[in-house]
């Protein structure tokens, strides 16, 4: 159905809704529904020209012709989903509406959570008429000066977000993929409540189970907390989020359903330089240092994992490097002989924004590219922010891929063929760690792979990026704590001192011993809120009341004097009780050990975003289509009068702006790089999301290398969220995405066939 016709039947069927229950009297059940459907028909006839004028130059902004994914489409795809949404229970009302059965409650409730998301989904579309005519012909980037660019962000974040939080949450996405988001919502504002009370590990996983008995009976309620969360939990919070896959228990029940390998080894690679040959000229070489940057010199950790065990892999030499508390696994059954070594390598650099996260968290997946492509498979650990800001996690990364190239005889490869593989963060780092590499004048790998990969950190709005408003998985704030954290911005350290002086394994063992004891407190505290719930119901029922409408949990909640988590009111919550160690101060720009040369211009007046000629011409007459109020100057100018979006009730958000000058660095940006630089990367693999925050990123680089004549792909996947790959195993579609990402690396470890010769003259 096109987006006209989907509008007319809404407003159709809006308008019919609206002459009954205008006609079921005075009751306020009855003037709510009418109101909602009011609500409908007036965002959906005020939606649908600014979507089509949207449509109208998406294809401007296509990779090419056979790659139809920008963030406008994006922003167009999702308000058609919230639309559908909304015309398939205005349908249901109208069908059902006489029905002794019609649950009157629930579905108000649904409609004016969909409503809400409406209207925010319209300011989302206006902002996004703000970047096109306001951005460089071609350009997906808000590219206004600084001051602007922070008018935006601020204007922005003050949109209202929890009605994507609680019963819209994951519309946008694959069905599959909601009941996931609906219990990482619910373990989300749980384990908020948790690290509150400094608890921490295996303790927070099994009260959250328990504990969370009202997010997950009332979404109006878990919505308005996730949104409390998101803006004002600090980079400390969403590490210990993140790392909570970490945990032994989990890590352990999350590889039972991986593939098994016969290695899977923690390796500790020495802090000692070594020599590595010049492409240009084997003869000579240079040396790789050990990364030096905020810390010193220090191991780098790295995981070998492969299905068989090859040459090498058991070698005494590589058995010296192995971690002594680290997880061992090398299994040595009886076979007739060793598997030759591989013909490839893969180095994989695991995403989590740069603060969280490990090879251990993307271990199931790893083990089943190991099996598929009969490759090994090293994943580096490298440090995380914002304990080792950038560029620490550069050079360690570097570091550990040089040595791998110098050792690869020890990891069962040959080396004849290596390709570089990351996701978000991760994919970040392998266009840098490349850049790095061809700077040095190295071997630079054969390939690299890189799925929803951000190479654009600097805080510049972009329609993928508006879609972070209702993105449960990367939120704006969160993102800009992450890239805070990873340029070395302050932030406060309000850790408990007892869990320094117990480290992750201290932890892991009291949360262990207390696990017993938290699943007995969870399960009684998780009971005694069906029970309370049940006896608000019954108490209201013994009520005489005008409406058969019952009040949510929410309502009731909020009507408490304590408010709804505990002793303590979220309207008196000061700051500091909410932990804010957001800060937009940014230090002196950390010592780098690149060398001039490494880093090369990094001014962004070198980067030139155009399209060609042609394209500019076209899209500068679809910016002459705009009104006077989408050419109209300033960020006040974005919404037409009487339009009105909602605002949080959650008050400013602490989100700092990253506004740095590092994050112009191209090792930090890499869309930021210098022709020159890009020029020497080898054949890249770009697997997106359509639904991602991120897509934009992947966009513009992969035009960026087309312009430049550089080899690459873009594969752009539907209605999947960021970070699928550490949900390969949950559904048929991120199985799909999985296979693809495995497909493209496959197609580097895959030499080129040779030419066919030339036919005999006749």
């Amino acid at each position: 159905m096109d987006l006209r016709t989907m509008t007319q039947s809404l407003v159709t069927l809006a308008e019919d809704n609206i002459a009954f229950f205008s006609s079921q009297g005075p009751g306020e059940t009855a003037r709510r529904l009418s109101g909602v459907f009011e609500g409908v028909r007036e965002q959906a006839l005020g939606l649908e020209p600014a979507l089509g004028r949207l449509l109208s130059v998406a294809h401007l902004f296509d990779l090419d012709p056979e790659t139809p994914a920008n963030g406008y489409r994006s922003l167009v795809h999702t308000a058609r989903c919230c639309l559908a949404h909304l015309l398939h229970k205005s349908r249901y009302v109208a069908s059902n509406r006489r029905s002794i059965f019609f649950r009157t409650g629930h579905n108000l409730a649904e409609l004016e959570a969909y409503l809400a998301a409406l209207t925010q989904l319209r300011a989302l579309v206006y902002y996004a008429q703000r970047l096109l005519v306001t951005n460089q012909p071609g350009g997906l980037f808000f590219e206004g000066d600084e001051g602007l660019t922070a008018d935006f962000l601020r204007e922005y974040v003050t949109l209202h977000k929890g009605c994507f939080y609680g019963r819209c949450l994951g519309f946008q996405f694959t069905p599959a993929i909601r009941p996931f988001l609906q219990t990482i919502s619910i373990g989300l504002v749980s384990f908020g409540e948790h690290y509150k009370r400094n608890e921490t590990g295996l303790s927070v996983a099994a009260s959250s189970l328990f504990t969370s008995g009202r997010f997950a009976i009332d979404p109006e309620l878990r919505g308005a907390e996730f949104e409390r969360i998101t803006q004002n939990l600090d980079v400390h919070f969403w590490k210990a989020f993140w790392n909570i896959t970490e945990i032994e228990v989990l890590s352990s029940l999350a590889n039972m359903a991986s593939a098994t390998v016969r290695v899977s080894r923690l390796l500790s690679l020495p802090p000692e330089a070594f020599e590595m040959p010049l492409t240009a000229d084997p003869t000579l070489t240079v040396t790789i240092s050990p990364p030096l940057a905020h810390t010193g010199p220090g191991p780098v950790l790295i995981r070998l994992i492969s299905y068989d065990l090859r040459e090498g892999q058991d070698s005494e030499e590589l058995s010296s490097l192995v971690k002594s508390n680290g997880q061992r696994s090398l299994e040595l059954w009886p076979r007739p002989q060793q598997a030759p070594r591989s013909r490839s390598l893969v180095v994989h650099f695991h995403g989590g924004g740069f603060v969280a996260q490990t090879s251990r968290s993307h271990e199931p997946y790893l083990k089943s590219w190991a099996q598929e492509l009969g490759a090994p498979i090293i994943s580096i650990d490298y440090s995380l922010a914002p304990e080792a800001p950038f560029p620490r996690a550069l050079e360690e990364c570097f570091f550990a891929y040089c040595w791998a190239v110098k050792h690869c005889a020890l990891l069962g490869s040959t080396g004849e063929r290596i390709c570089l593989a990351g996701d978000s963060a991760g994919g970040n780092l392998c266009f840098t760690v490349a850049l790095r590499a061809a700077a040095y004048g190295v071997r630079v790998p054969d390939g690299i792979m890189a799925a929803y990969p951000a190479t654009m950190l600097q805080p510049a709005a972009s329609p993928s990026r508006l879609l972070s408003l209702m993105d449960p998985l990367l939120p704006l704030s969160v993102l800009s704590k992450c890239v805070s954290a990873y340029t070395g911005a302050k932030t406060e350290d309000h850790s408990n001192s007892d869990q320094k002086a117990l480290g992750m394994m201290g932890l892991v063992r009291r949360d262990t011993a207390m696990l017993l004891r938290d699943f007995r407190l969870g399960a009684s505290s998780w009971l005694n809120s069906f029970l309370e719930l049940s006896g608000r119901k019954s108490q209201k029922m013994s009520e005489p009341t005008a409406e058969p409408m019952r009040r949510s949990v929410s309502e009731a909640a909020l009507a408490q004097p304590q408010g709804p988590l505990g002793t303590d009111s979220l309207k008196n919550l000061t700051l500091r009780d909410l932990s804010l160690r957001g800060n937009s101060e940014t230090p002196d720009t950390p010592e780098m050990s690149l060398s001039a040369e490494t880093l090369g211009p990094s001014t962004p007046s070198n980067v030139d975003f155009l399209l060609p000629p042609e394209d500019a011409g076209e899209e500068a007459e679809a910016k002459n289509e705009l009104s006077p109020m989408d050419r109209g100057l300033g960020v006040s100018a974005t919404f037409p009068q009487g339009f009105h979006p909602r605002r949080s009730s959650q008050g400013p958000t602490q989100m700092p702006l990253y506004s740095s000058p590092i994050v112009k660095n191209p090792f930090m940006s890499p869309l930021l790089a210098p022709d020159s630089m890009l020029k020497s990367l080898p054949p890249v693999h770009i697997v997106a999301c359509a639904l991602d925050p991120m897509l934009d990123d992947s966009v513009m680089f992969a035009r960026r290398l087309r312009n430049l004549d550089r080899p690459v792909t873009l594969q752009v996947v539907e209605d999947l969220p960021h970070g699928f790959l550490t949900l390969a195993s949950l559904c048929r579609e991120t199985r799909q995405a999985a296979e693809l990402c495995v497909e493209r690396i496959r197609l580097v470890l895959t030499p080129p066939a040779a030419p066919a010769p030339a036919p005999p003259p006749v």
